[in-house]
């Protein structure tokens, strides 16, 4: 009886470490992030699934680098910016993470409007009714009962695994194609392979990831389990990904159909796949986009707050840390109120903020490589080489594929 006792108590113990990774990992596929594997499916097939594959591995070492930064130093990641590198560029991560992330949360308020409307309700109910009951959950809680809220939306994601098995694809074709590498050297298909890589790994992961391991409270002691944590999340977030892939592209790609945005997807599968698989889909979209909007300008508030040492915290209340409660709370209301306008092309707010997030991307991924290698911030718990060399692969692919978004453009105007 002892032994059960002591298992069962282990298992709820690294049941209330688990999380941060976990919910970091489900904001990451937002509105922006299922049209972007809603295109990649519908466009290329399943072409692309063997970047996935690899992205993934690339995901789970930077996760598992900003939760070992966090327990071993019990700061974020913007805190450690400011001490190391100075104020000037801790300034320009928070400004461009600032203008990045408002655009997304933006693009995620736009999310829960074409949802909605998928079944029947007009974004002038579902816009404001969800900006509000986001500040109310968030400046009425402390971070454990708003963690539990955040997890819930973990099942939301089941509706795009179940969406995959109702389309029924040729799974052996799938698996194949997802070990065979292959790349079109053509425009659209590098822009897509970007977008895909861009929406996988993003800067407010690791500012949020971060300042939530240090604001749960979580020590060195708690490591091995915050690890796991990280490790099972980026499985998690990508097998998501994976099998949104999967569905676009067993019903659209076969029948030549093209997307622009994630809403248009779930509409285009109901004649294709049935009423129940664009239904689902659409459910999907209004959870991730729901969950984004509370991660993204938490995010944003906590390394702001961070690097500027102002009061942060979601256990502290608004007297006790109104900067942090400003932030957020402007966000999401500016945010919603942009979408609420007549005419907005939001496309191109979402389009130009995701290259400034590529911009800033390996900047902060710079950062955190030379951040886990110094000894005075790590101790014994600095990178080894194969993370580094991981890591240092990851950044120079993403630089590399950044620089190519910025000069097809000019490419083209000199031909």
């Amino acid at each position: 009886m002892r032994v059960k006792s002591k298992r069962l108590k282990n298992l709820l113990f690294i049941l209330s470490v688990i999380g941060p990774g976990l919910i970091t990992v489900n904001a990451g596929n937002d509105a922006g992030g299922i049209a972007t594997y809603a295109a990649v499916g519908a466009h290329f097939g399943y072409k692309m699934l063997w970047g996935l594959f690899l992205i993934t591995f690339s995901l789970a070492v930077i996760q598992e680098m900003n939760a070992r930064m966090a327990v071993v130093t019990g700061k974020g990641l913007a805190d450690l910016i400011r001490e190391q590198f100075g104020v000037k560029l801790a300034f320009f991560a928070m400004l461009t993470l600032f203008i990045a992330n408002f655009g997304v949360c933006v693009g995620d308020f736009a999310g829960i409007a074409a949802s909605m409307e998928l079944f029947g309700i007009t974004k002038y109910i579902s816009v404001p009714l969800v900006a509000i009951l986001t500040l109310y959950i968030i400046t009425r809680g402390s971070y454990s009962k708003i963690e539990k809220v955040f997890l819930a939306f973990t099942f939301v994601f089941f509706s795009y695994i179940i969406t995959a098995f109702i389309v029924k694809p040729d799974w052996n074709n799938v698996f194949k194609q997802m070990f065979t590498p292959q790349i079109d050297f053509n425009k659209e298909f590098i822009l897509t392979f970007i977008g895909m890589i861009g929406t996988t790994i993003t800067p407010y992961m690791q500012f949020y990831l971060q300042s939530s391991i240090v604001d749960k409270g979580l020590s060195i002691e708690d490591y091995k389990y915050e690890k796991l944590d990280v490790y099972i999340s980026a499985f998690w977030g990508d097998l998501v990904s994976f099998f949104i892939i999967v569905t676009t592209a067993v019903t659209l790609y076969t029948n030549g159909i093209r997307i622009d945005s994630a809403e248009q997807a779930a509409i285009a599968l109901k004649p294709l796949a049935g009423q129940y698989a664009s239904a689902l889909f659409g459910l999907g979209l209004f959870g991730a986009s729901a969950l984004a909007i509370a991660i993204i300008p938490l995010s944003t508030t906590y390394a702001i707050c961070e690097a500027f040492g102002f009061e942060r915290g979601l256990d502290n209340t608004f007297k006790e840390a109104p900067i942090f409660y400003g932030i957020f709370g402007g966000m999401i209301i500016l945010s919603a109120l942009i979408v609420l306008l007549p005419k907005i092309s939001l496309v191109s707010v979402m389009l130009a903020t995701q290259q400034l997030a590529g911009i800033l991307c390996p900047v902060i991924l710079i950062f955190m490589v030379l951040l886990t290698n110094k000894k005075e911030v790590m101790g014994e718990y600095t990178n080894n080489k194969l993370q580094n060399i991981i890591i240092w692969i990851t950044v120079i692919f993403i630089i590399i594929l950044s620089l190519i978004i910025f000069i097809f453009p000019i490419i083209e105007k000199i031909l």
